[in-house]
């Protein structure tokens, strides 16, 4: 018996589309590149933004760093009338402050946070979160105005005066509480910024906190974890960019704070002898000085600008480091 096998003419190749969806795809393709352009001359600008502030600064500066030189940095006078000026009482003001803010923040934060997303009830939990937020649209002046008028004279009464009568005459610690208790002065400063970047560093860190996948934190209560292990085993090392984030935003705020350091510092341009002793930052002697300086001491100011803007740059920059060497560490 013979069989006819007939073979089928091989499918005609599909259509490569009409005319209308062809014009569809090269008008979407031109949107594309249209948007591509569009976002990447946002960025430009923010960087030429930036690079513009700081070559302003920096020819503005030059007098300054012509004539003193790196000394500048390290330099303690500061002679308005003879034209001898260092950033050194500005520098280590600036440091002291934002440092003393960070240790009494970090903590007050984390726990803010922490509370918010493990153990907060449900009904408390979005009114406290907005209490928190509401700390930051408060205006930097009404910190001040809050520092030097309600919080020096009780820190100066309940606060400093204990402390000098308690370790005032202790060994090796009793020098960091001399001083008149006038309520004002780095210690001062640096607990009403700790006020200040507090809201910043908890809201960040609450945000990041809160991405943990419940799965995970559900798995670690199931094999029988505590909440803190959970904290220090799940929810930390999985968040650990958020809260070196949080802190180094919470840390960039309290380096440039201007007007509630200003009203507390003291404004006194000699190094700190205690915590308790008047000082001043840079943000402060940019505030006081910047109306009436003119010549070479505007090219000062300047400068002690441009240095805040390194000092900035050189923080953010060693968070990253810090970032990449944990990231490195667990292998990723």
């Amino acid at each position: 018996m013979n069989l006819d096998i007939t073979m089928s003419a091989p499918p005609a190749p599909a259509q490569t589309g009409s005319p209308r969806m062809l014009q569809i795809a090269k008008r979407q393709r031109l949107e594309d590149a249209l948007f591509h352009r569009v976002t990447q001359t946002f960025s430009l600008l923010v960087l030429l933004a930036l690079l513009g502030i700081i070559v302003s600064l920096l020819v503005n500066a030059w007098p300054t760093f012509q004539k003193f030189g790196l000394r500048f940095v390290w330099y303690v006078e500061w002679d308005i009338i003879n034209e001898e000026f260092g950033a050194a009482i500005a520098i280590v003001g600036t440091l002291i402050s934002a440092g003393i803010a960070l240790l009494l923040a970090v903590p007050l934060a984390f726990g803010v946070a922490l509370f918010l997303t493990e153990t907060c009830p449900a009904w408390l939990r979005r009114p406290l979160g907005t209490a928190v937020e509401l700390l930051a649209a408060v205006p930097s002046i009404i910190y001040g105005m809050f520092g030097l008028f309600v919080f020096a004279p009780l820190f100066a009464d309940y606060i400093q005066v204990p402390l000098q009568d308690m370790l005032g005459g202790m060994p090796l610690v009793g020098w960091l509480f001399g001083g008149a208790p006038t309520g004002l002065g780095i210690l001062a400063a640096g607990i009403i910024l700790a006020f200040m970047v507090l809201p910043f560093i908890a809201a960040v860190m609450r945000d990041v906190f809160e991405i943990v996948p419940a799965i995970l934190r559900e798995s670690a209560y199931g094999i029988g974890c505590t909440t803190w292990e959970v904290v220090r085993r799940i929810v930390l090392p999985y968040t650990q960019k958020g809260v070196i984030g949080g802190v180094m935003l919470g840390l960039g705020r309290a380096l440039g704070e201007t007007m509630a350091v200003t009203f507390v510092i003291g404004n006194a341009n000699r190094l700190p002898a205690s915590l308790f002793s008047p000082g001043t930052s840079i943000a402060s002697t940019l505030a006081n000085e910047f109306a009436e300086a003119a010549d070479f001491h505007l090219s000062t100011l300047f400068a002690l600008g441009f240095l805040l803007f390194v000092i900035t740059f050189v923080v953010l920059a060693l968070a990253k480091v810090m970032i990449l060497r944990a990231e490195k560490a667990k292998g990723l």
